[in-house]
């Protein structure tokens, strides 16, 4: 039943054959089992008290004939950088922000509870969301320990949405949030083999999210299916005051993403093959390559090749503005905490590490933090600079040439590579892949499973220009059914 998707589970409820907190049961025994322990795979690394009487309160709801949705009764995790204010921690993984309890929701968690969502626990994840050290390990904390990838548990989760993925992938629940804000959704969905998107950046709301930086972050939805992705992205979008990006939703955007769901909806599409993503393996070329025949037979046209042609010269600047507003931001989140946080700075963070480095950082250093702690504040012309940099070289001269240049809905490419050996000697050991051009443009980005290399998952994304998560989906929904009917 732990597979089982969104409306299947409503189905049931409404029949009567099983109740929210039968599913919620399943997932805690199923977490117990397969997550637990020395051998488990450390993706939840807190459980909500509040759970079992959430689950009960909406079976009572449904009841009495009040059903909030299609999330009503269903469990999920959140990232464990995402606020709660039910007695769980919010701790980005860090032992220096160990027993912070924010005092209100995140803007999305709010989202959540509305829609009937059973909020089952925070998610492991790496540490900082993979903002320390610069030879972090991937779904590593020092308060969760390693998570580790359910198809191979030598092998990496990916990161930072690390827990947020295995927890879907494993059975642990049904959907999951993750955080992005440089592949930390689309890696780890691709590398455990699970859907991703990584929406336009202020489609969700990042307040009450730990932060790394404002002009690339965003939350998103991680899930076994194309469907209910869709059905969570539903529940996270939508303005909020607090969050100013939000405003830029454009008024007529539809925000319920349910109406995408097409298997045609690949017919007639213009795609576009950027070959600057490829090449990191050659299995997954090949498998890439197989599944470009699949979306010719689906309909699709196909531009190839589609080539970004400034693929990669925004790698120094996007590092330059990740240090300055990560500076910035992460002072501005422990200010809002107000008194009650356990460090109140950048500086106490690194200060707090450097005093307890044989449990905060016993394989990899803080050399990220140390960098963004030297910077200055965002109105230097060197912040300035690189960030106008990175949305000419990303957008007007990325993304959006390449799409008006030869008429493109969308652009398509492999996710990234199987998963690599964890190794805490020397840390990740990533070949690379096609994220960087939507994180740093803010621009939507979907995975999709496409397939399996030595029974290692490899995903297939969808990218494309700012708001368009509805083509997307209706792109990566098609292509998800077709790769299903394949299956014997």
């Amino acid at each position: 039943m732990e597979k089982w998707g969104i409306r299947r589970f409503q189905r049931a409820m409404d029949a009567g054959e099983t109740t929210s907190l039968r599913i919620l049961e399943n997932c805690l025994k199923r977490i117990e089992q397969v997550d637990q322990g020395e051998a488990g795979l450390h993706a939840i690394l807190e459980i909500n008290s509040d759970a079992r009487a959430l689950a009960e309160q909406l079976d009572t709801e449904r009841s009495q004939g009040r059903v909030r949705g299609p999330l009503h009764g269903i469990p999920l995790v959140l990232k464990a950088n995402i606020d709660t204010a039910d007695g769980m921690t919010t701790t980005a993984g860090s032992l220096a922000l160990k027993g912070s309890i924010p005092e209100r929701d995140a803007f999305l968690v709010s989202r959540l509870r509305e829609a009937g969502a059973v909020i089952l626990g925070k998610a492991n994840l790496s540490e900082w969301a993979n903002f320390r050290g610069t030879r972090s390990v991937s779904g590593w904390s020092s308060l969760g320990g390693q998570t580790r990838n359910p198809y191979d548990r030598l092998r990496s989760p990916c990161g930072s949405s690390s827990g947020s993925a295995a927890a879907v992938a494993s059975g642990l629940c049904p959907i999951s949030v993750g955080t992005e804000t440089d592949g930390s959704i689309v890696c780890p969905a691709q590398t455990c083999g699970v859907v991703g998107i990584k929406p336009t950046l202020g489609l969700v709301s990042r307040s009450g999210i730990i932060p790394i930086a404002h002009s690339q972050d965003t939350a998103g939805p991680m899930a076994n299916s194309v469907e209910d992705a869709a059905l969570l992205l539903t529940a996270l979008a939508g303005a909020d005051a607090r969050d100013a990006a939000t405003a830029a939703i454009p008024q007529d955007y539809d925000l319920d993403f349910v109406s995408c769901f097409d298997q045609e909806g690949l017919r007639g599409a213009r795609i576009g093959v950027p070959r600057d993503c490829f090449g990191k393996h050659p299995k997954v070329d090949a498998l890439i390559e197989e599944r470009l025949e699949l979306l010719k037979d689906l309909g699709a046209k196909l531009v190839d090749p589609a080539n970004i042609e400034t693929a990669g010269q925004w790698r120094d600047t996007e590092l330059e503005v990740l240090l300055y507003e990560f500076k910035h931001d992460l002072n501005v989140y422990l200010a809002e905490l107000g008194e009650e946080a356990p460090v109140k700075s950048l500086a106490e963070i690194i200060e707090f590490n450097q005093a307890h480095a044989d449990v905060a950082m016993p394989y990899f250093g803080q050399e990220l933090m140390e960098q963004a702690q030297a910077k200055g504040d965002l109105t230097e012309r060197a912040y300035l600079d690189a960030l106008a940099t990175n949305r000419r070289l990303t957008r007007a001269e990325g993304i959006d040439a390449t799409m008006k240049k030869h008429r493109l809905d969308a652009l398509v490419a492999p996710t990234g590579t199987p998963a690599w050996l964890i190794d805490h000697v020397l840390g990740d050991f990533v070949l690379g892949g096609c994220s960087s051009a939507a994180a740093v443009s803010g621009y939507p980005h979907i995975t999709v499973p496409a397939g399996f290399i030595e029974g290692l998952p490899v995903g297939l994304s969808f990218f494309s220009t700012a708001w368009q998560e509805a083509k997307l989906i209706r792109y990566a929904y098609a292509f998800e059914i077709a790769i299903a009917q394949e299956v014997p």
